[in-house]
């Protein structure tokens, strides 16, 4: 069973939304595949002066060619025929689906054809992405190629899911002059505003491991900066340089002298130098040692 149902527009209010989102719940438990028309789409693919008959009947037109597609692959003789079977097979118990129809004519006509039939303005935030089963039947003339055949199939593949069952059936039609139809029904869309199933887990991604790694080795760790004492003059003339007021300053001589220490990090390294030293060449000092 395959339904297909509108959602209403958005000015009926969020209750009428509400209550359709419940009713399609509950139809799903009972059909084997569903498509969702919202009314709203309907008002961007209108023009500003058509009619309110006219715009509910694109609506009608998805409706008339999923019924007419499905029928098609089955009543129409075909070179590479599909039967009900393999219409069974993809859309029994597959959830979200999604119908296309997309027709060209002229240089290019295999792959705007399928591109048309892969993508559904009018359908809800629904595309053949990632489908499991696909139903592809290419209507042309006797003038179909082998390069057109597989062109529009490579791109109905590669949309879909890697592990997807593919029918692909053709059917000659000697109405169509120079232009390509192409049907294609997928099933089994995950529902990218459905929630995750019981037991699917979601990974994070890191973006760089080595850092995560860093950040939780030296988690709760801290290093407290070294302080030390500045002696500040108040008295000083800070007009005049500090190199100047250093020199005037009373036992700075005795001071430059002194010996210091230098503790390296914050271990128990400890350095000892003159400053005098540094002003002897250091080849003359190794003579001297």
């Amino acid at each position: 069973t395959v339904a297909v149902v509108t959602k209403p527009f958005f000015f009926e209010g969020k209750r009428r939304q509400q209550q359709a989102e419940r009713g399609i719940k509950e139809l799903r438990e009972i059909v084997d595949s569903i498509i969702t028309i919202p009314n709203d789409r309907l008002l961007t693919l209108a023009s500003k002066k058509a009619s309110f008959v006219d715009m509910l009947g694109k609506a009608d037109e998805v409706l008339f060619h999923a019924v007419k597609g499905i029928s098609d692959l089955i009543m129409v003789p075909g070179l590479i025929n599909l039967d009900f079977a393999d219409v069974k097979a993809v859309m029994e118990e597959m959830g979200l689906a999604m119908m296309g129809t997309g027709i060209a004519s002229g240089d290019g006509r295999a792959r705007e054809a399928a591109l048309k039939a892969i993508t559904s303005p009018l359908l809800e935030d629904v595309t053949i992405d990632g489908a499991r089963g696909v139903l592809m039947n290419i209507t042309c003339g006797p003038d179909l190629t082998i390069e057109e055949v597989s062109e529009a199939a490579s791109i109905v593949h590669e949309a879909a899911h890697e592990d997807a069952k593919i029918y692909f059936g053709t059917v000659f039609d000697m109405n169509c002059v120079d232009e390509m139809r192409i049907t294609v029904i997928a099933t089994g869309i995950q529902d990218g505003n459905a929630p995750l199933e019981k037991g699917t887990k979601v990974t994070p991604f890191a973006a760089n491991p080595a850092a995560n790694r860093l950040g939780a080795e030296n988690e709760g760790s801290f290093i407290r900066p070294r302080t030390r004492k500045i002696t500040v003059n108040e008295s000083a003339d800070l007009s005049v340089p500090a190199y100047i007021r250093a020199k005037t300053q009373p036992g700075a001589e005795e001071k430059r002298h002194e010996v210091r220490k230098i503790v390296n990090g914050g271990d128990d390294a400890e350095f000892l130098f003159e400053e005098e030293e540094f002003e002897i060449p250091s080849f003359i000092r190794m003579q001297a040692d």
